[in-house]
């Protein structure tokens, strides 16, 4: 199959009305995940602990898990993340003029949808929903070090991670995630609502990811992939700064946000 062949078949995939629908029950599914990640960071600042849950995707995988009707829940979101993987590749795949950033942007969202699947998947089918993000980041980040020049390796991905970060801290301050709501189909009140809970949202996930790039260029730093950190362990240290708790609180508030703003997302992103 040539190139043509390809991006004639992702168009096709793109335009399917099925597929449409489910990608907003995905990004509304992706919304459930960090408003229960938000939650079960709320919990761990102000000491009601996680419920030995890890403030991660996993432990909002298994809090879903618990939910009456549970595995009819789960499987909705199968579909709705199988959605977004697919959504993602054809706007890589596609080439509808977007530059080079883009189109690799999409295909990290791909893969972070496709991971959640298998995510999904391993608990539906073996009861197992794999690593916490905090074994995962260091058992990978062993395994880097491990490779010739690893250490720069690991660096580098820190320094990747902290600026993907700062990606998202901009995009929050400059209201850059704005120009995925069609101009002109949204009502004001909407658009005023979702400019809120996304900028919040995504500074939110800016600090978040901020630390944990530091984390993970501290480790290659001293050579201990102990110190790289996945979201529940960089979480716990927000609680751990002179800014005590309170600092967790409002990340984790603005994770709520971002859930909301998530939902919006579902009725009014274009696709």
């Amino acid at each position: 199959m040539n190139s043509a062949q390809v991006q004639g078949a992702a168009r096709r995939a793109a335009g399917s009305r099925t597929l449409e629908r489910l990608t907003r029950l995905g990004l509304a599914c992706r919304g459930v995940l960090y408003g229960l990640i938000g939650f079960l960071a709320l919990r761990i600042a102000f000491g009601g602990g996680s419920g030995g849950k890890e403030a991660d995707k996993t432990g909002a995988v298994e809090t879903v898990a618990e939910q009456p009707f549970g595995t009819v829940l789960l499987w909705l979101m199968v579909a709705g993340f199988v959605a977004l993987t697919l959504w993602q590749i054809s706007e890589a795949v596609l080439d509808r003029g977007g530059k080079v950033k883009d189109r690799a942007e999409a295909v990290a969202r791909a893969v972070t949808y496709g991971l959640l699947v298998a995510t999904l998947l391993g608990l539906l089918l073996r009861g197992d929903p794999g690593s916490s993000s905090d074994d995962s980041s260091k058992d990978l980040t062993a395994m880097a070090m491990d490779l010739p020049g690893g250490r720069v390796l690991v660096g580098v991905v820190g320094l990747g991670v902290v600026a993907l970060g700062a990606h998202w801290i901009h995009s929050g301050w400059k209201r850059k995630f704005l120009e995925d709501l069609p101009t002109g189909e949204v009502p004001p009140g909407v658009r005023r609502l979702a400019e809120r809970l996304g900028t919040a949202g995504y500074l939110a996930r800016g600090v978040i990811a901020v630390a944990a790039g530091v984390f993970v260029v501290q480790a290659a730093i001293t050579y201990d992939p102990e110190r790289a950190r996945g979201v529940d362990s960089t979480l716990r240290a927000l609680a751990d700064t002179p800014a005590g708790p309170w600092l967790l609180g409002v990340v984790a508030f603005g994770l709520l946000l971002f859930a909301a703003y998530c939902f919006l997302q579902a009725r009014w992103h274009r696709l």
